[in-house]
């Protein structure tokens, strides 16, 4: 368990803190580009406790502001977008994607002074004299962060100084359509979310359904078997009861973990999973689960994926709209409905009872229900937690070298060390006399260690 400052230390991301200031160095997802269709309206956007607006200039670029004009805190997302940036409508005040004020045009032009001292906004008469036209808008810097825009995401920059590098993730060396991105609304803090990722045991309880072993084909059947010991079973001890286990392994930028079950044959099955500071995992199966917070007791999960041999089926694009569609992408399973859990279901082939078509609400469910901010000093951590330690250390060490003025892991700025060959997400069964620690090493030797919805066999 975590005391109550422990867990702040994680937890809290707003201006000020210590994890917030961590996040602030670090490229964020604000949207998905579909959000931010060419000609959109300006998009309302709160991320780390931060009100702003993303829109589209004159050329089409992303570009974020602070929500709040400078000069009287109109909302700038009922803006116009025109003349290179966005307009607020109370004043006319418009700002450019840097935050520089181009104009203020309900101030004079030109001022005129009477010869006898009095000035005067009118008309000048043959005794006036013309002063400098107001230059206010040049001492205006309005709050502004970088944006870039790869695989269907907008990304951007809240912290100070010259942005990092982006990060070279293999999705985004990958062509457009050969992705995938969305969005899924989640009500709690977003450690909840991430470590539910690195929680792989999980899998084999709150995810799991029974298999009709006489109905699969030989290949599907032989998956089954090696994953679990008793996939042909619905018991509330799991399918593979006190035979599986958990480990981690630290890395320069983050923590590659996996759960490994003996299959009886002298061999190990695993899956194999790698977080990433500071708040996204790579998934058995090559996904990308990125949870960004939109205040301490709100976050948003991407789900970013890839396929390197093909584009992106457009049925797959519009399939994974069933669970949180847009525009609002708000789960249709929720605590409200209580994440339509069917007790049926969960009698017959289910183990949690929510439906498999709604695979993340499953995890929602897991995540949201202990509360906006979960009270960790209340938990009891086990042996098979391992990894769920190791990634808060992980992430605590990375909060307190920016403490004490070192630039935390995983912030890039030399372009030859923008790679990331240890990233390793695959499953499957290991070569005979494997450690699971080398043949993490032989994929990535060979090129092969981030596996996209396959296991490297």
């Amino acid at each position: 368990m975590l005391t109550k400052e422990e867990s702040d230390l994680l937890t809290l991301t707003g201006h000020g803190t210590l994890c917030g200031e961590l996040m602030r160095r670090y490229w964020q997802p604000a949207a998905l580009s579909e959000e931010l269709p060419p000609g959109a309206a300006p998009l309302p956007v709160r991320l780390l406790g931060e009100e702003l607006v993303l829109f589209r200039d004159d050329q089409g670029a992303p570009a974020l502001l602070g929500a709040h004009c400078s000069h009287r805190g109109a909302d700038l997302s009922y803006g116009r977008v025109e003349d290179g940036g966005l307009r607020c409508i109370y004043h006319g005040w418009l700002y450019d994607r840097l935050g520089r004020c181009l104009e203020q045009p309900g101030e004079p032009t030109m001022r005129w002074r009477q010869s006898g001292g009095r000035n005067s906004i009118h008309s000048p008469t043959s005794d006036a004299h013309p002063e400098a036209a107001s230059t206010s808008h040049e001492r205006i810097r309005h709050p502004a962060y970088p944006c870039v825009e790869r695989a269907g995401v907008i990304f951007a920059y809240l912290g100070p100084g010259e942005p990092p590098l982006f990060p070279n993730y293999e999705i985004f060396t990958m062509p457009e359509d050969h992705t995938s991105a969305t969005k899924l609304y989640s009500e709690c803090n977003y450690l909840q979310g991430n470590e539910g990722n690195i929680d792989l045991l999980h899998t084999s309880f709150l995810h799991y359904i029974r298999r009709d072993l006489a109905a699969l084909d030989p290949a599907e059947r032989q998956r089954a078997v090696e994953r679990y010991a008793a996939p042909g079973l619905l018991s509330g001890r799991g399918p593979s009861p006190g035979q599986e286990r958990c480990e981690a392994q630290l890395m320069p930028y983050g923590l590659r973990y996996a759960k490994i079950r003996s299959t009886g044959e002298e061999q190990d099955y695993v899956r194999l999973a790698t977080f990433v500071l500071p708040n996204l995992c790579v998934i058995p199966g090559g996904g990308i689960n990125w949870h960004v917070p939109i205040d301490d007791t709100h976050h948003w999960k991407y789900i970013l994926s890839f396929n390197r041999e093909a584009p992106v089926p457009a049925e797959a694009r519009r399939g994974r709209d069933h669970l949180a569609p847009p525009p609002t992408y708000l789960p249709i399973p929720n605590r409200t409905n209580r994440y339509l859990q069917d007790r049926e279901l969960m009698r017959s082939v289910s183990f949690s009872g929510i439906p498999q078509i709604y695979f993340a609400a499953q995890d929602l469910c897991a995540t949201e229900t202990p509360g906006a901010i979960q009270d960790r000093t209340q938990e009891h951590l086990v042996a098979t937690d391992a990894a769920i330690v190791a990634a808060r250390s992980v992430l605590r060490k990375a909060i307190l070298d920016l403490q004490e003025g070192r630039e935390p892991a995983n912030v890039v700025r030399d372009p030859a060390k923008n790679q990331f060959p240890e990233i390793v997400a695959t499953f499957g069964v290991l070569p005979p006399d494997t450690r699971w620690q080398d043949y993490c090493n032989d994929l990535i030797a060979a090129g092969r260690g981030w596996q996209t919805n396959r296991a490297a066999q």
